[in-house]
């Protein structure tokens, strides 16, 4: 089991930015160190413990598998609802396939003060396979000491607030504002001289003195919550931040007929090796960097790969294939699924498939934690939260990080934190990136445009290596 005790703050550091937003306003008044529940070991649940850490913390993370790294921990195995639509399914929380490759250069994937830099023995590659990112993790959390703070193989089965909060709280589950707390803080942030002012501001105002109580189960024996089998355990936390990541439950595209269709499907969550569909037509939906990644894998053994897609980039001829094989055809959205095992596209062309793969993104879902209906995971959005971080009415005891993932937002961040904003290189290679996946999905990651940007991010990248 982990040590409780946290180390004193650290001076004089680079850090990383979204790990010293959540310590920064979880500090408290009185700066008194508290003990803080970590939910995931993956990048942002790493970064967390080490901030919390440096704070003087006392930290304790949860993680469900045997190792660091969340999404970025390969397993072959797959949940037993191809979908992933039951609720009472066996969840498998990591979503590669044995192919993949970043979608975005090592240099800008790193944290600030860590760089993400090739290693002998490891893929050197500038767009390396998915082996060296775990690996990168696994140093960062071997060099920041962080493995003794985790408790590997921990299933986090609910989070709830202690008395007496949980009773100052109560309330049906659709007022989000059982207290007035979100209206009384609006009105002292802007008495405050909060520009920004609104809803969920947590700049003014007193805060709710909440605890926590995290019930976790061994992870191989997640029944035994249900059965209230001693295995089950208690521990009482001054807060939480949930780091359980965001690509673990489906969504799944609507089509018309799909109930009487007769070939399988799955979602993109469940996809490893392409040997499965083996001479088979596959229809892909969705050509997002997934889509149009799993797509091309595919490709290699099936028949035909049919990808649909919302939107284009540029205009596509979609009567001519694509890919190295040329058994790719493009087209766009699924209009419907037929009996006789046809899918037909809206532009009017169709095809008989044998399975159909989602690639169509993930929902918000955190089935673990009860606020009493304060903080709602619903699709695309977890609300209400302050800069996509605090609820107001529980702030700052609760928390989410990695959420969302936009620069501006990261500059914002940054600049809460008094870090400088991200450098402009690390800007503008991953806009490069993302042009290029779009424009030439099958060649974005071996022939590059911005050359002069990658030997500027490795020059100051490798001073900065020199001095951790």
């Amino acid at each position: 089991r982990p040590q409780r005790g946290g180390n004193p703050a650290t001076k004089g550091v680079r850090w990383a930015w979204f790990g010293e937003q959540i310590v920064r306003v979880m500090g408290f008044p009185d700066r008194r160190a508290c003990r803080v529940a970590v939910i995931g070991a993956g990048a942002a649940g790493l970064v967390a413990a080490r901030e919390l850490q440096r704070e003087g913390h006392s930290v304790v993370v949860y993680e469900q598998s045997d190792g660091v790294g969340g999404t970025w921990a390969y397993t072959g195995e797959v949940e037993d609802d191809p979908l992933g639509l039951r609720s009472d399914r066996k969840r498998v929380h990591s979503s590669l396939y044995a192919s993949l490759r970043t979608n975005l250069p090592h240099e800008v994937m790193g944290f600030l003060d860590f760089p993400f830099v090739p290693k002998e023995g490891r893929d050197g590659r500038r767009y390396p396979r998915h082996e060296a990112v775990l690996s990168y993790l696994q140093d960062f959390a071997e060099h920041y000491d962080l493995l003794r703070l985790i408790l590997f193989g921990r299933k986090v089965e609910r989070v709830a607030m202690c008395p007496p909060a949980c009773e100052i709280l109560n309330c049906p589950s659709n007022d989000i504002d059982p207290c007035g707390l979100m209206e009384y803080r609006d009105a002292t942030s802007k008495d405050a001289g909060d520009e920004e002012g609104g809803p969920g501001s947590v700049k003014g105002g007193d805060f709710v003195d909440c605890r926590w109580s995290i019930l976790s189960s061994p992870a191989s024996f997640q029944d035994l919550f249900r059965s209230g089998d001693e295995e089950v355990e208690e521990e009482i936390f001054d807060a939480v931040v949930v780091c359980s990541g965001h690509y673990t439950q489906p969504k799944i595209a609507e089509i018309r007929g799909i109930n009487r269709w007769p070939g399988k499907q799955l979602h993109s969550h469940n996809y490893r090796v392409p040997e499965t569909f083996k001479g088979q037509v596959v229809i892909i939906i969705g050509n997002a960097t997934s889509g149009e990644d799993i797509s091309r894998d595919i490709a290699k053994t099936a028949k035909e790969v049919h990808l649909s897609g919302r939107t284009w980039m540029c205009q596509v001829d979609m009567a001519q294939p694509i890919g190295a094989l040329g058994n790719i055809w493009l087209h766009s959205e699924v209009d419907s699924a037929h009996e006789d095992g046809t899918v037909t596209f809206q532009e009017g062309t169709d095809a008989v498939a044998d399975a159909i793969v989602h690639c169509t993104g993930y929902s918000y879902s955190f089935p673990f934690l009860d606020t009493q209906g304060i903080v709602t995971a619903d699709g695309d959005c977890v609300a209400p939260l302050y800069q996509h971080v605090f609820p107001p009415a529980l702030a700052p005891t609760l928390s989410f990080v990695g959420l969302p993932l936009k620069f501006d937002y990261n500059d914002w961040l940054a600049s809460q934190c008094g870090c400088a904003s991200l450098e402009p290189w690390r800007r503008e290679i991953a806009i490069t990136s993302i042009l290029g996946r779009r424009g030439y999905p099958d060649s974005y990651r071996d022939a590059w445009p911005d050359q002069s940007l990658h030997e500027i991010a490795m020059a100051e990248l490798g001073a900065l290596v020199t001095h951790i």
